[in-house]
């Protein structure tokens, strides 16, 4: 099932920062409980994008652990090599497009993690059994992606601002059944992890900027909604209405809660 899907670091890394801000919870120090990876452990984090994950695996250990990110961003890329320059080069940052086959050798990791990218996978069960080729007998695959419910207070102001059905979502739309379902069908087990994180907006502002990322001219799962960027305005302006409104009859704010699936899976 391949999504025409298309998104700039800018509009992500606006996501990711409002995440941090104005969520309730941390999802790496969730992620750390729940792995409790080992010293002198290798790790390898497929679509580590910026290099966020790899700065959790290297503090959580110390330094302690041979740790690889991969991501086909040349973009984020950049930015994980100057993450990796400022914590002294614990990291080896390579090109990877789990498209095709992974150029590591079989049984080479210990753990692999792949959080919020692998639903962006063209082929799930090519990219699933590349992990599992890569990772050691006993070695463990952690995943990230949003349950059916995520952030559905999102959702359900776009839909009466437009009065559009919403479209299918890589994540959301298939992580928890065929996603998970190719990976229960490779990997020996698979224990399911759910993480709730509330993110409070008090004001209208930062939820807007959130939806602005998200609807912006540069995701193409959304071109229905609007065509150029006058549209677009139109639309934003319908949201913003519908969203004040529904602050104005809140109790402590507008409450968009993430929910997010871990799926760990035993060679």
């Amino acid at each position: 099932m391949a999504f025409e899907y298309q998104e700039t670091t800018e509009d992500l890394a606006t996501r990711i920062n409002i995440h941090e801000k104005y969520g309730k919870k941390d999802i790496d120090k969730w992620m750390l409980g729940v792995l409790l990876p080992e010293k002198g452990s290798s790790i390898l984090d497929v679509g580590c994008g910026a290099g966020k994950q790899l700065k959790a695996f290297h503090q959580y250990l110390e330094g302690e652990a041979e740790i690889t990110g991969g991501d086909i961003s040349s973009e984020l890329l950049d930015q994980a090599r100057e993450l990796n320059a400022e914590l002294g080069d614990p990291f080896t940052i390579l090109t990877l497009d789990f498209n095709k086959p992974f150029k590591s050798e079989d049984d080479s990791f210990d753990l692999l993690s792949c959080c919020f990218a692998i639903y962006y996978a063209a082929d799930i069960p090519f990219t699933i059994k590349e992990m599992h080729r890569v990772l050691k007998p006993g070695g463990r695959l952690f995943s990230t992606g949003p349950m059916p419910e995520n952030k559905q207070l999102f959702y359900d102001v776009i839909k009466e601002a437009t009065g559009n059905p919403i479209p299918p979502m890589p994540g959301s739309s298939r992580y928890a059944s065929e996603i998970l379902d190719s990976i229960r069908s490779t990997f020996s087990s698979v224990d399911v992890h759910i993480f709730e994180n509330p993110l409070v907006f008090e004001s209208l502002e930062p939820f807007m900027d959130y939806t602005r990322a998200s609807l912006s001219e540069d995701r193409l799962l959304w071109k229905d909604f609007f065509e150029g960027q006058d549209e677009f305005e139109q639309v934003m302006s319908r949201i913003r209405d519908v969203a004040q409104r529904k602050l104005e009859g809140s109790e402590g704010g507008l409450v968009m809660t993430k929910v997010v699936g871990g799926f760990m899976a035993h060679k």
